[in-house]
């Protein structure tokens, strides 16, 4: 049976390299960013079985059209995400309507997605990734709404992994990598010392593959199943 997959924010970073990697293991993917035009080079790139679909996440229509796209989805990979302001704003002076942006796109834009997938979640017992971050869990001076919007993406995936038993729900947390995002996080400063997401987009596939129970992994501490004796 061939296996279906969205993979939102995709044209580029851990998005575009975890596409890859599924898509040479044999998975059909459908794919989404918000510039069609970078979307259009990731979907050359990506070369086989994929559906691209340029949208804002935010957009109902756009989410229908990803469901409509794939038909029966096997696995929904919510990794599309904005980090806010750069430099970022420490939370006393945080700007409101960029705070409500940072939420909008972070957790209830892959909430509204998940619970279109859902229904074919079910029925196929497939599998939810929710990117996360270190910043969910450990209070970062300057990442208060970054890391706000990511503990709430956590806390809905453990609720979900508790209420869809028939699904797989894993918050995964990639760690630091050299991505335009992390840059704006940093901006001006050198992050070539972090790893590039084509190192660690394994480790999610495997944990794709893997079976494992639901709950949180840091691609830091997996050791792949094909690594255990």
């Amino acid at each position: 049976m061939r296996l279906t997959a969205i993979i939102t924010g995709a044209s580029r970073g851990l998005g575009l390299a975890l596409a890859t990697g599924l898509s040479e293991a044999g998975w059909r993917l459908v794919v989404d960013a918000r510039t069609p035009a970078d979307l259009a080079a990731a979907a050359e790139w990506i070369g086989r079985d994929v559906v691209a679909v340029a949208g804002d996440i935010r957009d109902p229509t756009h989410r229908t059209a990803l469901l409509d796209a794939a038909g029966d989805v096997d696995l929904l990979v919510n990794n599309a995400g904005i980090l806010g302001p750069s430099p970022q704003p420490r939370l006393a002076g945080y700007p409101l309507d960029a705070l409500r942006a940072v939420y909008e796109v972070n957790v209830l834009a892959p909430l509204a997605l998940t619970q279109l997938a859902l229904p074919s979640l079910r029925s196929r017992e497939g599998a939810l990734v929710n990117v996360t971050s270190d910043a969910a869990v450990e209070p970062y001076e300057g990442w208060g709404g970054y890391g706000s919007a990511k503990a709430a993406v956590e806390q809905a995936s453990a609720v979900l992994a508790a209420e869809e038993p028939a699904v797989r729900v894993w918050w995964a947390d990639p760690g630091d990598l050299r991505t335009r995002m992390h840059q704006e996080a940093f901006p001006g400063e050198d992050i070539s010392d972090r790893p590039e997401p084509e190192t660690v987009a394994p480790t999610i596939a495997d944990l794709i593959s893997s079976g494992r129970p639901s709950g949180r992994y840091r691609a830091a501490d997996l050791v792949p199943v094909s690594a255990v004796a």
